[in-house]
């Protein structure tokens, strides 16, 4: 297939990557000049002849790609186009689009807004949730999406064969591939990504001013903050392009802190928590879910989205859909 993936740092080069790595025909764009070169200089790496020295070729590298100096030429000729720019960048990206009657699908972690701007053009909502704290093309990698849950927006305008032709280019790279709306997604990543963004963040200030405490902070401190390090320019465009779910969300979580402090107030604060902790610690030992159960299921709008609500996902694609559905719930297993 010819993709076009408009936008080269962790996710754009690491999916341009995984394309090329799979034999499709992947042609990448990045506003930066400096990351069209490297992108460019490991693209000719990747299609030079072997050398008698194997420690001279960079490891890894598997197919190759093209790079071009503008989005009207990396779009030239693609079926699919693949916007992995920030938020705030699309709206520019976009106009660069008119005349595009391919399909567009993107990697923004946000939906709702993203269906609204990009609402002429054929489209379906995409977010990998994959990632590390890295940034940038020197950071991409090809293996990054095995495993990962890949969300493909159905919406009533949506069109089953487009949203089919993608499930079945992003399986193949290991990635499960979720349905959902652009309205049950943004839920679910304020609860499981922006929120947890803000709250590291919170929780990384309580060593601002304390040298002894940042001396003493081990396991729970790291695993606590590690999000905390991504760019802030990221952190904010996440959360303030999903404002409405995440205020939305935010009070409950606020609220329980709330509650905890009150807890903490009363005469025997141990026996007073205790209860409050015994459900989160249920539910995180629970997380992930087991494994679950194939299933296979008709190729339409409501057996998908069904299976995606009830946290099940998509692993190929053919005359039907297989999948997989939490143990958790079997209903229509």
């Amino acid at each position: 297939m010819n993709v076009a993936v408009i936008g080269l740092g962790l996710i754009g080069g690491s999916l341009l990557r995984a394309l090329a790595a799979h034999g499709h025909h992947v042609t990448g764009y990045d506003i930066g000049a400096a990351t069209r070169r490297a992108a460019a200089a490991l693209a000719r790496a990747a299609e030079a002849p072997p050398v008698a020295d194997p420690e001279t070729r960079p490891v890894g590298i598997k197919g190759g790609w093209r790079v071009a100096d503008s989005i009207p030429a990396a779009v030239e000729g693609a079926e699919v186009v693949v916007l992995a720019v920030p938020l705030p960048a699309l709206p520019q990206v976009v106009a660069e689009l008119a005349g595009f009657d391919g399909l567009v699908t993107d990697v923004t972690s946000v939906k709702g807004p993203v269906r609204t701007l990009l609402g002429d053009l054929r489209y379906v909502g995409g977010h990998p949730m994959a990632g590390t704290a890295e940034s940038g093309f020197l950071a991409a990698d090809p293996h990054l999406f095995d495993g990962c849950a890949w969300v493909l927006c159905l919406e009533d305008e949506t069109e089953l064969a487009d949203w089919v032709r993608l499930a079945g280019l992003f399986t193949p790279l290991g990635a499960r591939i979720v349905p959902a709306t652009a309205e049950d997604h943004d839920e679910a990543v304020a609860r499981i990504s922006h929120i947890p963004h803000l709250l590291a963040a919170a929780l990384t200030n309580l060593i601002d001013g304390h040298p002894l405490a940042g001396a003493l902070a081990a396991g729970s401190f790291r695993d606590g903050t590690r999000v905390a390090a991504t760019r802030a320019e990221l952190i904010a465009a996440m959360c303030g392009g999903n404002e409405a779910a995440v205020r939305r969300v935010l009070p409950g979580v606020i609220e329980d802190l709330t509650g905890y402090a009150r807890r903490l107030a009363e005469p025997d604060p141990v026996g007073a928590l205790t209860p409050l902790l015994h459900r989160a610690g249920e539910l995180r030992r629970g997380w992930p879910a087991a494994q679950g159960v194939p299933v296979s299921l008709a190729l339409d709008r409501s057996s998908l989205l069904e299976l995606g609500r009830a946290g099940g996902w998509v692993t190929g694609i053919a005359a039907e859909a297989t999948g997989m559905r939490p143990e958790t719930d079997r209903k229509g297993s």
